[in-house]
């Protein structure tokens, strides 16, 4: 059978292209898809291997590498400008646009779904609020042509898989499909375990508003005699660095040995984002080391409160610094911790297994 990838876009190797690898191993005739290609030569020899990728016309309009996010009107258009006839099975790795692929009566589509388009659905409200006019009713505009465009697109999916229990949820909700859950993959081995854990908490992510690392560092603030690392790059780090307090050490960007042998030794990892799933928290646990997040979304079903981490409810300072509090009563079985992050080994085989299922009803 002849397959297609479809994935939203390849800028960088986050979370949806470790799926993207797995996947692109598990079927390594099928040909891929996306709207634009700016990958480092390093990054794409990982998640891609040499394989070529098909582009839309997105990848040549002037400044795109740098800006192409501007061009977000076109994104439709663009996705439904590949011609994907000659294939019998079309796999999109969406979190975006990619699952509005068009396709035949006789052909296949399954979505791996990282979730329904969060700027146009359940954040909208959070990226449109704050902007001023004439910016705002544009990109109120844009949103609301992007959701109607992507419920019209709903039927272009035969088979959903969502990659948390949340997602399920919310691709019910929003598109009122059932979805197949099977969580992304973690290399665990990659994070080892370790035992031996020092004197201060760790958070690490993008440097953006709906990951609420400035609110965690705005929790140990009030906490001086905790120290806090923090790990990330990206809009809201300058303005972290000037409201850290000296217990306070942010180190930015750093590579990943550096990331995981911080994750090794933290007392534990925090995190307050409402995630899809959240590959990060199951990194630290992986190492042996407990996690305090957010009671919603991923870290809610990844999180077993009292095992490998603890919960807090709301995303405020004081659930924040209450949760500290708790976490620092409670010993933990660093060995525990791991066995718990074994079940997300298992990407390839899960996903092998769903597709031969639905091969075999065609």
């Amino acid at each position: 059978m002849k397959i297609a990838i479809v994935h939203d876009w390849l800028v960088t190797n986050a979370g949806a292209e470790k799926v993207l690898k797995e996947i692109i191993e598990l079927y390594p005739q099928a040909d891929i898809y996306s709207l634009v290609n700016f990958l480092s030569s390093n990054q794409q020899k990982d998640i891609v291997k040499r394989k070529t990728i098909h582009t839309s016309f997105i990848q040549k309009l002037p400044f795109a590498k740098k800006y192409f996010r501007y061009y977000l009107p076109l994104f439709p258009k663009a996705i439904e400008s590949f011609k994907l006839k000659d294939y019998d099975i079309i796999i999109s790795s969406s979190w975006a646009f990619s699952k509005g692929i068009k396709k035949n009566p006789n052909q296949i589509h399954i979505c791996y779904c990282h979730t329904p388009i969060r700027y146009a659905w359940d954040l909208y409200d959070e990226y449109t609020s704050n902007l001023k006019q004439p910016k705002k009713l544009l990109t109120q505009l844009t949103l609301q042509y992007i959701r109607k465009w992507d419920i019209k697109t709903i039927d272009n999916v035969d088979f959903f898989i969502a990659n948390s229990k949340f997602v399920q949820e919310r691709i019910k909700r929003i598109y009122n499909k059932n979805a197949k859950v099977i969580y992304p993959p973690v290399d665990i081995e990659k994070f080892s375990f370790c035992d031996k854990k020092e004197e201060y908490y760790l958070t690490a992510s993008r440097l953006v508003p709906y990951k609420k690392t400035k609110l965690i560092v705005e929790a140990f603030n009030k906490m001086p005699n905790k120290k806090l690392v923090v790990i990330g790059d990206g809009e809201e780090l300058s303005n972290i660095k000037q409201i850290a307090q000296k217990n306070i050490i942010i180190l930015g960007y750093q590579k990943d040995e550096t990331l995981i042998r911080y994750m090794q030794k933290a007392k534990a990892f925090v995190y307050a984002a409402v995630e899809d799933f959240g590959i990060l928290p199951i990194e630290a646990m992986a190492c042996g080391t407990p996690v305090i997040a957010l009671n919603k979304g991923g870290t809610a079903e990844t999180v077993i409160d009292k095992i490998n981490g603890i919960h807090f409810e709301e995303q405020n300072t004081i659930s924040i610094i209450n949760a500290i509090k708790q976490f620092e009563k409670i010993k933990f079985d660093y060995q525990k911790i791991r066995e718990t992050t074994y079940k997300y080994t298992s990407f390839k085989q899960k996903f092998s297994k769903y597709m031969e299922s639905i091969c075999k009803k065609y």
